[in-house]
């Protein structure tokens, strides 16, 4: 079961408990009860429970899976206009523009200053005397003003 519908089914159950709690909080009360102040705890941590469940589940997205992609880290997001991602040195070309293409799919341009970002797949490869250098082996650019790339 997907984790977005396990917390849809999730919520409404911990909704009837945290009422069903709350019910015997006021039973707890009236009947002066030692751990009626416990229960005050409980029930209201079931129904924030409940709340939160339901509101993760209303606004997941699952990640952008695109096929013969490569997962590759991002080594570089400087929050604004720009992303690089680091390929594994046995990666091969084939999969460099649906690595790409998942990479910017993935992106999310809340909090980005910019409405477009530049997405750069990068290799790093031996220059000789024990030294490196970075090759880019692509680029792509996601504008937020459209729709993701699936």
């Amino acid at each position: 079961m997907a984790i977005d519908q396990l917390l849809l089914t999730a919520a409404p159950w911990l909704g009837w408990s945290g009422l069903a709690l709350g019910l015997l909080t006021v039973v707890a009360f009236v009947a002066g009860w030692g751990l009626r102040f416990r229960l005050v705890g409980v029930s209201s941590f079931t129904l924030l429970l409940s709340v939160s469940c339901w509101a993760f589940a209303v606004s997941y997205s699952p990640p952008v899976r695109i096929e013969g992609a490569v997962r590759v880290p991002i080594v570089f997001d400087n929050g604004e206009a720009l992303v690089v991602a680091q390929a594994p040195a046995e990666m091969p070309m084939s999969a460099v523009t649906p690595t790409l293409e998942q990479l910017a799919g993935n992106l999310r341009g809340a909090g980005r200053s910019s409405r477009t970002v530049q997405v750069r797949l990068r290799a790093v490869q031996p220059d000789g005397d024990g030294r490196s250098r970075p090759v880019i082996l692509g680029e792509i650019v996601r504008d937020f003003r459209q729709a993701p790339p699936r």
